[in-house]
């Protein structure tokens, strides 16, 4: 139940991780998020050619349908010996169903093919959000790492078990969800995302 203080967001995403790990941070600022799956919405086709633009176009379409204010995220892992792929095809690198363990096997397939020792990779995500007014912001936040192999952890969602950043011994997948919030791409759009909509409230 929304509270009396309260103002009322939708997520354009039927991704369960990224909904509770953005839910927890905007609380604290009276924001409520909802789903898209809340409001049976299907999701549009990813078209664009960058992230901002599919975070943008997923935003949109939240916003149009709802009447709410909107924030969709497109995120990818770009490994730099594949020439920045994955990147926006990163959920759908394995095909359909989608499937991250072969994904991730998927890259280090590619890799092992691949004439470079280079691991290197980063993590990119970019924030839409899109109010009714037709008002419209991108915040980004990155990360960079390296792909590790075979996976570890049980955390995490995605890549995650594959993905260790830069200064650290555990990947993603092996930190707890306030370890992670400290260090991933996601949590740093959404640090830049809080900074410039809510100051120091």
């Amino acid at each position: 139940m929304i509270g009396k203080d309260q103002k009322s967001w939708v997520l354009a995403s039927h991704n369960a991780g990224k909904i509770n790990e953005l839910s927890e941070i905007l609380e604290s600022h009276e924001i409520f998020l909802q789903s898209a799956a809340d409001f049976r919405l299907s999701e549009p086709d990813e078209t664009e050619s960058t992230f901002a633009g599919n975070a943008l176009l997923k935003a949109r379409s939240a916003c149009m349908a709802t009447g709410l204010p909107a924030l969709a995220d497109d995120s990818g892992l770009c490994v730099t010996a594949l020439d920045g792929q994955p990147g926006i095809h990163s959920a759908r690198w394995a095909g359909e169903p989608r499937d991250f363990d072969r994904a991730m096997a998927r890259i280090q397939s590619e890799l092992e093919d691949s004439s470079s020792d280079d691991r290197s990779a980063t993590f990119v995500c970019v924030l839409a959000l899109v109010r009714p007014d037709g008002s419209r912001r991108i915040y980004e936040g990155r990360v960079e790492g390296e792909i590790v192999w075979p996976p570890r952890g049980d955390g995490g969602f995605g890549y995650d078990p594959v993905f260790r950043p830069d200064g650290e011994t555990r990947v993603f997948a092996e930190m707890t969800t306030v370890e992670k919030a400290r260090l991933s791409h996601r949590a740093r759009a959404l640090a830049a995302m809080i900074s410039a909509e809510f100051g120091n409230d």
